[in-house]
């Protein structure tokens, strides 16, 4: 899957692979292998390649069908969210609200921490 990933991003974005190579500070070759499927980035490398394409790890290793979990379509956290309250109370809704603003406080903590860290290398 990531291969193929990885081509469709790099074409849709007209950049070859020479391109891609002198980007990511890799040989030409080395680059071909990873769209053949020959080889497979290390970690930094697929941190650097999910960032450039603004996708996640996990979509450019088919993890999942969402590019970016930060532009999670609202629909469909909107339906997971009535699935998970509809047979709440409203005071069970009050906590759940309070809970979830928790976890999304949480998980900017963390981008912004990976933000701080990409920075400061």
């Amino acid at each position: 899957m990531f291969p193929e990933r990885l081509k469709e991003l790099r074409k849709n974005k007209n950049l070859t692979q020479k391109d891609m190579a002198n980007h990511f500070g890799t040989s030409q070759p080395s680059y071909q292998a990873w769209e053949s499927g020959k080889r497979t980035p290390n970690s930094e490398s697929l941190d650097k390649i999910a960032s450039f394409f603004n996708v996640s790890i996990d979509y450019l290793l088919g993890n999942t069908e969402l590019k970016n979990p930060n532009e999670i379509n609202l629909s469909e956290f909107e339906i997971l969210f009535r699935k998970t309250s509809d047979n709440l109370t409203d005071e069970e809704k009050i906590e759940l609200e309070h809970d979830l603003k928790k976890v999304l406080a949480e998980r900017q903590k963390i981008i912004d921490e990976r933000k701080n860290k990409k920075g400061n290398q």
